[in-house]
């Protein structure tokens, strides 16, 4: 669903800019003019996201987080219309099967990428090339439906959980992008309540996953939207159940949570935060571009290539 969307509104602003540009040639217009009403088409995103910077700015306030720069949201501004470009425009519209999976080899541990909102696997190309490159097996979801309950792809993450370790021989590293994270604790939960083994996952990676909510869910309607708003019932009852687990003594899994103050979906930036956890801050990062930033792949490399695994030394 979320691909043929994507596939329907890249190709209608490409009409609208063709319409544009005949519209322009005709009428003999100057290629100032033809630019000018390019640029609104062709990078539509760019005044929504500059928006929600201005919202990150004005609301965003974190006294747990060094406030970014007036420059660093610039940068994190600029870097997020040119990944959330190359995402929204073409990776995830046209190319989100194009990269296959990583096979997988025994005793060399997996990796398991898991989307978010509105995304499908076409956002982990990067990682599932780099990782294809170093023999890493790895395992990109398309989640559905889209717009349900984030426990609707509690199934899916727990059949893809089970192929990798069964095809591996070992638990694999869990990683997952903004509401990813949260599908992932809800799968977690289950999984050690029903006691499937002392540690089903070897870490749980989450980029910009509202742990605790985001301030931005405010303005989105759709079931798994409102479950990410701050205090949703959801998000109460997962952290509850996760704290009777832990009280009955059920083994931790590790977490490594990624976040940041240039991160314009989930502010402030420490609600995508866990106590106890790995909680690495990235400075002036953006949400989308957040998961092509070199530190999470490299730490993701280093986890898995951690295990006695026969690696490919050429570099992606």
């Amino acid at each position: 669903m979320i691909t043929r969307c994507l596939q329907g509104l890249v190709l209608a602003l490409l009409a609208a800019a063709l319409a544009w540009l005949a519209w322009g040639l005709q009428h003999g217009w100057a290629p100032g003019w033809l630019l000018a009403g390019l640029l609104p088409i062709l990078l539509p995103q760019a005044p929504l996201l500059a928006l929600e910077f201005a919202l990150l700015a004005a609301f965003g306030r974190d006294p747990a987080v060094p406030r970014a720069t007036p420059a660093q949201l610039l940068r994190a501004w600029a870097g997020e219309v040119w990944a959330s470009g190359r995402v929204f425009g073409w990776a995830q519209p046209f190319r989100a099967d194009r990269q296959p999976d990583g096979v997988a080899r025994p005793g060399c541990t997996g990796v398991l990428l898991l989307h978010g909102y509105c995304c499908n696997r076409g956002l982990w190309g990067p990682w599932l090339r780099a990782l294809a490159a170093r023999g890493v097996p790895c395992t990109a979801l398309t989640l559905a439906p889209p717009f349900g309950s984030i426990d609707d792809w509690v199934p899916a993450i727990d059949a893809a959980v089970a192929d990798l370790a069964r095809r591996t021989g070992r638990p694999p590293l869990l990683v997952a992008h903004s509401m990813g994270g949260l599908a992932a604790r809800a799968w977690l939960l289950r999984a050690q309540a029903a006691g499937q083994g002392p540690s089903p996952v070897l870490r749980v990676m989450t980029l910009g996953t509202p742990h605790q909510g985001t301030w931005m869910a405010r303005f989105g309607h759709t079931r798994n939207a409102r479950q990410m708003r701050p205090g949703s019932p959801w998000l109460v009852d997962l952290a509850r159940r996760e704290a009777a687990l832990a009280t009955a003594g059920r083994p931790a899994v590790p977490f490594t949570c990624f976040y940041g103050h240039g991160d314009n979906i989930v502010f402030p930036a420490s609600t995508a935060t866990r106590p106890g956890a790995d909680n690495r801050h990235l400075a002036g990062v953006a949400h989308v571009r957040m998961v092509w930033s070199p530190e999470p792949l490299a730490e993701a490399l280093r986890l898995v290539l951690n295990a006695p695994c026969p690696v490919r030394a050429r570099p992606p």
